[in-house]
């Protein structure tokens, strides 16, 4: 669901261009039109990009709705196809019976809608390209929002001195959507948001180029970043399906520019879950398996490998071979991966990806031995040489099946031994 240009806006015709081309003026009640065109559904692309999370189909719309509240919309669907308008950034609500974002489908023509919880008002249209209009009429609340190449820092700062009756503000670009609390936006406003989104757009491309995916592969869809009232036992930030979650304590790296870029490995990681693939992602992995994307931003970014400041070449490859690679720590359980790609080419991480998009392997959420296996059969076949012995050494859980389907490939020895590579 991308929002129509000016241009073929206009040439649809009818009174709802002049709603969308004028921005609302500012006032109490959100009225304006948006418009959208069906994107794939969040999970279809999931499957096609043969991911473990998926991101989100939805649209921001500039609008929180408080609880209890009437929202009035006005639908126009020329397609035939009829949008879902949903109540609540996920996982943002002070009260955790509101975590998950309310589906409410519309109709054609007019639809009251109330939230008991309320929240920020978005859309979603899932398809191929059909068209709906939908119009705020009255209710809600405008949200003061940044939209990339859209909205000047001059407004948008106008927009938190003004618009103070929505709890949120949200920062928008292509692929991104950050849906930050009034207080912690506040707290960070003197940032240069057109910088900061860049940024942030800057980030998710490292992350889809390390994933072998072209400009026409990558996907429509955004990514969700929310700061959150609360996070699980134990984290820090978390990433799950359709969102990635951020505590108060964290927006100094989030949305300033300055700590996004040189200390924004907490943001790299979380989003690195939304691109890693199953298939070669045993439980024992999901740790892991995601600092390849953060590792990518980071080279990106000009910034020094976490494996490089921590010291983690010099105190994994003391530990080789290692009795159970379960047992390393986490940035030496990082070490062999970046060794492949010091051994095979930079490309090994983006050629692995393509190969598991192409052949879709199964396997299902809790069968981790069988993606210990794949692991091992499909960096093999990217490398064109047998890494039994590599994984053997790091000491990963393989089983003789497992060992028996590499050396069945008849694929010669590496002429180096990827496991003594450091950066």
């Amino acid at each position: 669901m991308t929002p129509l240009s000016r241009r073929s806006f206009l040439m649809a015709g009818g009174t709802g261009a002049a709603l969308l081309l004028a921005r609302p003026a500012l006032a109490e009640e959100a009225r304006h039109t948006v418009v959208l065109r069906a994107r794939p559904g969040a999970e279809s692309e999931r499957l096609r990009l043969q991911q473990a999370l998926r991101t989100t189909d939805f649209h921001p719309t500039g609008v929180h709705l408080p609880a209890n509240a009437p929202l009035t919309v006005e639908v126009a669907a020329p397609d035939g196809l009829l949008p879902t308008l949903h109540v609540g950034a996920p996982d943002t609500h002070a009260d955790v019976t509101y975590k998950n974002p309310r589906a409410y489908p519309l109709t054609a023509g007019a639809n009251t809608v109330t939230d008991p919880g309320g929240g920020l008002v978005y859309l979603s249209l899932v398809g191929d390209g059909q068209r709906a209009r939908v119009r705020f009429r009255s209710g809600g609340v405008r949200v003061p929002t940044f939209r990339l190449g859209e909205t000047t820092e001059e407004s948008f700062q106008a927009q938190l001195d003004t618009l103070t009756d929505a709890p949120q503000a949200e920062l928008v670009s292509e692929r991104a959507i950050v849906s930050i609390s009034r207080e912690g936006m506040l707290a960070w406003r003197d940032q240069d948001h057109t910088a900061l989104l860049r940024l942030l757009e800057t980030i998710i491309a490292s992350h889809a180029a390390i994933s072998g995916l072209s400009p026409a592969e990558r996907s429509p869809l955004p990514f969700h970043l929310v700061e959150a009232p609360r996070m699980p036992a134990g984290a820090g930030a978390y990433a799950t399906h359709g969102w990635t979650a951020y505590p108060r304590t964290y927006l100094d790296r989030l949305i300033t520019v300055a700590g996004l870029r040189t200390r924004g490995w907490g943001v790299y990681h979380e989003l690195g879950h939304l691109h890693q693939q199953m298939a070669y992602k045993p439980g024992d992995l999901t740790e892991v398996t995601v600092n390849i994307y953060s590792l990518a931003a980071q080279r990106t970014l000009g910034q020094p490998s976490n494996l490089v400041v921590n010291g983690s070449f010099g105190t994994a490859l003391a530990k080789l071979p290692a009795a159970d690679y379960r047992k390393l720590g986490a940035y030496e359980k990082l070490v062999p991966f970046r060794q492949l790609e010091l051994a095979f080419g930079e490309d090994f991480h983006p050629r692995l990806h393509r190969l598991v998009r192409a052949e879709r392997p199964d396997s299902d959420y809790t069968e981790s031995a069988r993606r210990w296996g794949y692991l091992a059969l499909y960096t093999s076949r990217i490398a064109r040489a047998d890494l039994s012995a590599f994984w053997r050494r790091w000491g990963a859980p393989l089983t003789d099946e497992h060992l028996a389907q590499v050396a069945a490939l008849g694929l010669p020895a590496p002429a180096i031994d990827p496991s003594t590579l450091t950066d």
